[in-house]
């Protein structure tokens, strides 16, 4: 099942510049762990801002959140969540491959 996530980090930004870094470090370490596992697709950078914009795949609603509490910066994000379907004009194109 596919999502797209919306992270704002912002509140990361408020904290010490010590334990910021720190967490950032770790943020990235997870991040690239689920890049790894496919759970993230493809993501962006909201220029202008603290957040990025995503594509996760998982198996479920349950399997997203667990993704995402997983997150070190789950504490102090705002995230924003929408399921995804397949449009129907992605079946027909892939259909016609």
């Amino acid at each position: 099942m596919d999502f797209l996530v919306r992270v704002d980090a912002t509140g990361v930004y408020e904290l010490p510049e010590t334990e910021r870094l720190d967490l950032i470090e770790r943020e990235r370490a997870r991040g690239l762990e689920l890049m790894a596992e496919n759970v993230i697709r493809e993501f962006w950078r909201l220029p202008g801002t603290k957040a990025n914009l995503g594509i996760w795949t998982a198996k479920d609603a349950d399997a997203l959140e667990a993704a995402l509490v997983s997150l070190p910066v789950h504490p102090y994000a705002r995230i924003e969540v929408t399921a995804l379907a397949t449009h129907p004009m992605t079946r027909m194109r892939q259909a016609t491959r």
